[in-house]
């Protein structure tokens, strides 16, 4: 199975994909279905297809991962948007978007491979996970505006994913909601998805944003309902197994784990082991392996088997995301356990945001009064979700080579075994959590050394560098990502005098002024001061010309370097809110092929009039310049709702 983080992430076109068919001739499956048990009220698709689509409403379901249910069928869906990069990567060729298979597809009214005359083959269905939510137990939650039509294999790269409706209608984890979605958080989705997958950023996908002109949906006002045609290598999160912890079930915690472990990741023996060094993590040969008895040769303090391995896995791959979100000033504004991937993923996009003025206190969710969920906070919540993962899978942790013992799976923990098992799970989850913080941290100091056109780490860097640009930053309220591209340009040979750097410094400010602490002069200092440390390092790595400078050559190189890892273009919350008025409210729907394109695109210096892939781009200058600008003071640090 393809790397999660192995996809064309740097805005970089992939090679062609020769082998594109139609959405209806992709290759399907249904893996998930067939290995994990349903919904009992409805055992097999064809009780649920013959059950009149309005009864499959909410309640609770039990002993199941999944129900099986088809999208509500819409009139006339229109569709928007696609991305290319996605169809791309789903195999599907290019226009194909034109036809009705598609169309009909994306907005739920075509299931693949179902055959309506014999009532049989793959069918829809929608998952039951519960969470915590902003750290309280908030029990069945569950796919309550999502279905899942199937999943696909590209055959070119090798990659599969599972293809999923959201705004899709009414299932049996709605709640008391109604299963749809508006237009203004469909655009949002659609969006950022692309954007995240094209900066490197780990993420669930959209293919296609789909208008439902007769669906009108109440919210905080009445608007229009939409469909996003979004796909990940797995929709899998933290909940689905917090809703099994709660009801006990400890034979769907085992099976579901395998199955995440051969059928999500690629199987046990692709799992990692521990960490020589936690403090220093490295690539290292994998420890021999008795597949056999599925327990790691040789003495270990935690007797480790393959289900601590799975949880590592589990862990590493959400060190590494959040990560880049931090380097990243990403913020996904609702982390609660139901939004943490298993895989790895940023997944269900409502208040996120990317930082504006840096403030790490900021969080984009208006309803997040205790900012829990703020920037600073991001990654110790994901270790939060992350422990209760471990908890759920803790009995099977602490087992250790007891794990496949009969009676053991049969019975559990016996009650004089209990505080043996309980001990040792804890003491892996502890270091399993050292292990999170060396992930984190080794793949932050290597974005942001990247960000900052270094080729090498050094450890006085995050003192005298990362944290000084950090709080000049957040002193100055200067724009975060604005800081890292804007640094990109600059020369060298620009910053030889302290009186050129602090005139340098301004190109750093709003120009409407320096709303932060001291006013232009000081910040004018404090930027210099800053830019001094960071030439004095630039010329340490790429090389001195012999008279404390550096050739033009090498600088060109480094300027290069670091444009090819600091966006031009983010979605930030006012360019999607122009967007959502343009398309809501003038039908102005092209721009949203223009935004999808500097999305896929984001590390350009222009777009428009410029050839992309064999074609020559129109765009509009006016829009790109505005939109990799100043941010409209009136625009910076916004916050919006979780249904936004």
């Amino acid at each position: 199975m393809a790397s999660p983080f192995s996809t064309n992430g740097n805005g970089t076109p992939a090679a062609a994909n020769t082998t594109a068919v139609s959405i209806s001739d992709i290759p399907k499956s249904w893996t998930f279905t067939s290995k994990l048990p349903p919904d009992s009220v409805f055992p097999t698709p064809a009780d649920s297809h013959k059950t009149p689509r309005d009864r499959i409403g909410p309640r609770q379901v039990r002993d199941a991962l999944y129900t099986w249910v088809r999208p509500q069928t819409v009139n006339s869906p229109e569709l928007l948007a696609i991305s290319p990069a996605a169809m791309r990567d789903l195999g599907i060729s290019d226009g194909d978007e034109h036809t009705e298979d598609f169309i009909n597809t994306v907005a739920g009214n075509k299931l693949q491979g179902w055959d309506e005359e014999k009532q049989e083959g793959g069918y829809p269905w929608a998952q039951c996970y519960g969470g915590f939510q902003f750290g309280s137990w908030a029990g069945q939650l569950g796919d309550g505006r999502a279905i899942s039509l199937f999943e696909t294999t590209n055959p070119s790269t090798g990659g599969r994913y599972e293809l999923q409706l959201k705004g899709a209608g009414l299932t049996p984890y709605s709640r008391f909601a109604d299963g749809k979605a508006v237009l203004r958080s469909s655009i949002r989705e659609f969006v950022v998805s692309e954007a995240l997958n094209a900066l490197g950023i780990p993420s669930t996908r959209a293919l296609s944003l789909t208008l439902l002109p007769g669906v009108k949906v109440r919210r905080e006002a009445i608007e229009p309902g939409a469909i996003v045609a979004r796909f990940a290598q797995s929709w899998l999160r933290i909940g689905n197994f917090d809703i099994l912890r709660a009801r006990g079930d400890r034979k769907l915690i085992r099976q579901l784990a395998t199955y995440v472990a051969e059928d999500v990741l690629g199987g046990w023996e692709n799992l990692p082991g521990r960490l020589e060094d936690p403090d220093k993590p490295k690539e290292s040969p994998p420890p021999k392996r008795n597949i056999a008895s599925e327990t790691i040769e040789g003495p270990t303090e935690s007797a480790e088997n393959r289900f601590t391995r799975l949880y590592r896995e589990i862990v590493r791959r959400n060190a590494l995301t959040v990560a880049k979100w931090q380097a990243y000033g990403f913020m996904n504004g609702v982390l609660n356990t139901d939004n943490t991937s298993l895989f790895g993923l940023s997944i269900d996009f409502g208040p996120f945001a990317f930082m504006d003025n840096f403030d790490p206190s900021y969080t984009p969710n208006h309803d997040d009064h205790m900012l829990r969920y703020s920037y600073r906070n991001q990654p110790s919540i994901i270790w939060w979700n992350l422990v209760r993962l471990g908890e759920s899978l803790g009995e099977l942790i602490g087992a250790a080579d007891r794990v496949d013992d009969g009676q053991f799976i049969e019975d559990g923990v016996a009650e004089d075994e209990a505080e043996t098992i309980i001990a040792r799970a804890e003491k892996v989850i502890m270091q399993i959590g050292e292990e999170y913080k060396a992930v984190f941290l080794g793949e932050y100091k290597k974005v942001m050394t990247a960000r900052l056109g270094l080729k090498n780490f050094k450890e006085g860097d995050f003192e005298e560098l990362f944290s000084g640009i950090l709080d000049t930053m957040e002193a100055l309220e200067l724009d975060f990502n604005l800081f890292f591209r804007r640094l990109s340009a600059v020369k060298i040979s620009e910053l030889e005098t302290e009186q050129s750097r602090q005139e340098k410094a301004g190109v750093f400010f709003y120009k409407d002024g320096v709303t932060g602490i001291g006013g232009e002069a000081e910040g004018c200092k404090r930027v210099g001061d800053l830019l001094s440390k960071w030439r004095t390092r630039i010329i340490e790595d790429w090389g001195d010309d012999g008279q404390g400078g550096m050739s033009e050559e090498q600088d060109s190189q480094r300027i290069q370097a670091m444009k090819k890892v600091n966006p031009s273009f983010i979605p930030r919350g006012w360019i999607l809110d122009e967007i959502i008025q343009k398309v809501q409210k003038n039908k102005e729907n092209d721009v949203l092929d223009r935004v999808m394109h500097m999305a896929l695109h984001p590390f350009e210096d222009s777009w428009a009039s410029r050839e992309f892939d064999g074609e020559v781009y129109a765009g509009d200058k006016d829009e790109e310049t505005r939109w990799t600008g100043d941010v409209p003071r009136a625009g910076r640090a916004m916050q919006c709702s979780c249904s936004s």
